[in-house]
């Protein structure tokens, strides 16, 4: 499997374009998730997590609460890939 290169600047905007609620802080994919409560937002990141170790790529995240924090970037590529992106896309799916 080849390894991952970071998005140019216009694949990056075009992958925000499709992912609302996304935006880049400090050169990571950002969004905040509120749920009704702690339970409905673990909920959430029990299920993000089997995307995520299915993908074999884990976010940054934080949980206070009914709010989750996800920041995504590709370390190992030193910024944000398509696989951010698609990671990004499968969590948002979940959240509706």
């Amino acid at each position: 499997m080849p390894r991952p290169t970071p998005l140019n600047e216009q694949e990056l905007k075009q992958a925000l374009a499709e992912l609302p609620g996304w935006s880049v802080q400090f050169g990571k994919l950002h969004r905040e998730f509120k749920f009704k409560d702690f339970s409905e937002a673990f909920a959430f990141m029990t299920r993000a997590a089997l995307i995520a170790e299915a993908m074999n790529h884990h976010p940054d995240w934080s949980n206070v609460w009914n709010k989750v924090v996800i920041e995504l970037v590709t370390h190992s590529a030193g910024g944000i890939t398509s696989l951010d992106v698609e990671f990004a896309r499968r969590v948002s799916q979940i959240a509706r």
